[in-house]
């Protein structure tokens, strides 16, 4: 499969300084939020939703809305997004014009300043499953069981359809994830698998019906699921996330009760190239850290010799632990905080290093 449009060709491909519009997703909404000089221009389809003015100030952005004090939440959360992808420097957003409503102080959207204003901190935005999920799940109530002989919370029911979706600035394109279905996904996934640098590394290579037979009993495990992420609906990858205290790598990592993991698989070779590969790098973290805000840390365990790849992990927030043996390879400990995470801004790439260009087994 080729993308239905041109990947980026730019001499450096993870810029959008070029960037005069974005597509924010707020509420399951689909907003396009267009900047013009120092005002911003929302809309909903072709129904202007309001504008506001964006300045810089030594230290912090400034939004003023220009349309009455009518901004609705999605307008509000959506002209953020924008502000500070537009401005990726700044990590505080003073606003007015506008009366906030109680859900966006609550939330931790806008919260009061020292001097009585209001304002907006990229590290508490990004942290807003209404921006990202189309579908926001809400926290299980904390019961323990036993499965695999590990003591753990008993997990909720899987999500269904659409689980999150984010603008990439550097590829003008839209990164979703959907939990995969395996009457409709089996043969991409068979082709998939089948893909010689692909089974290289899984060494899951069969017919459609081990596969199904795959997939059917991961659809029984509550611990892991299984996904398909899309550029603007466009399937190309395979995702496997899990809760790590019922994995593998619990004993390893000394695993808390809503710690995540990840494993995942390229299937199209046209979007293995380094745009793509951060954008769903720093996508799959932002997912696991939204799903559940008790979810603390990310925890991985690619092969130690895997240099580049871990390169890649490092260069994404993953820190290095320590080496261990699992049965089938030399593995290295990662692991992402959720503080370092957000504060860090880790969903906006880093151009000190390599990116993936491979379809691995990562994590």
């Amino acid at each position: 499969m080729n993308p239905a449009s041109p990947l980026p060709t730019r001499d450096d491909p993870l810029d959008w300084q070029h960037l005069d519009a974005i597509t924010s997703y707020p509420y399951g909404m689909k907003l396009r939020v267009a900047r013009d000089g120092d005002t911003l221009l929302l809309k909903d389809g072709d129904t202007e939703l309001g504008r506001c003015v964006l300045e810089r100030g030594d230290t912090a952005l400034l939004l003023r809305w220009q349309t009455g004090r009518q901004a609705s939440d999605g307008a509000i959360l959506a002209a953020l997004e924008a502000a500070f992808t537009f401005h990726p420097d700044r990590a505080v957003c003073r606003v007015s014009g506008f009366e906030p409503s109680a859900a966006l102080r609550n939330s931790g959207v806008l919260v009061a300043e020292e001097d009585g204003g209001l304002a907006a901190h990229r590290d508490l935005l990004w942290q807003q499953p209404t921006l990202w999920l189309p579908q926001p799940q809400q926290a299980m109530a904390q019961q323990y069981v036993l499965s695999g002989g590990r003591r753990h919370p008993r997990r909720r029911p899987k999500p269904q359809g659409a689980l999150y979706q984010r603008f990439i600035p550097w590829l003008g394109r839209t990164f979703s994830f959907r939990a995969l279905d395996i009457d409709d996904d089996l043969p991409m996934f068979n082709r998939w698998m089948n893909d010689p640098a692909v089974a290289q590394i899984w060494q899951e290579e069969g017919d459609l019906a081990r596969h199904r037979a795959y997939l059917e009993e991961l659809a029984a495990n509550p611990h892991i699921y299984p996904m398909i992420a899309s550029l603007d609906g466009e399937p190309f990858a395979y995702f496997e996330a899990y809760w790590a205290k019922e994995n593998r790598i619990s004993p390893f990592c000394d695993a808390a009760d809503y710690d995540r993991g990840w494993h995942v698989l390229v299937g199209e070779p046209a979007y293995r190239g380094k745009a793509v590969a951060v954008a769903w790098l720093t996508s799959i973290s932002h997912y696991l850290l939204l799903d559940d805000a008790r979810t603390q840390r990310l925890v991985g365990e690619p092969r130690a010799d895997h240099a580049q790849q871990i390169r890649n992990l490092d260069r994404s927030g993953y820190a290095k632990v320590k080496e261990f043996d699992f049965p089938h390879k030399r593995a290295l400990l990662v692991t992402l905080l959720r503080e370092r995470y957000f504060v860090d801004a880790f969903w906006w790439p880093r151009r000190d290093g390599a990116t993936p260009t491979s379809p691995t087994r990562s994590l």
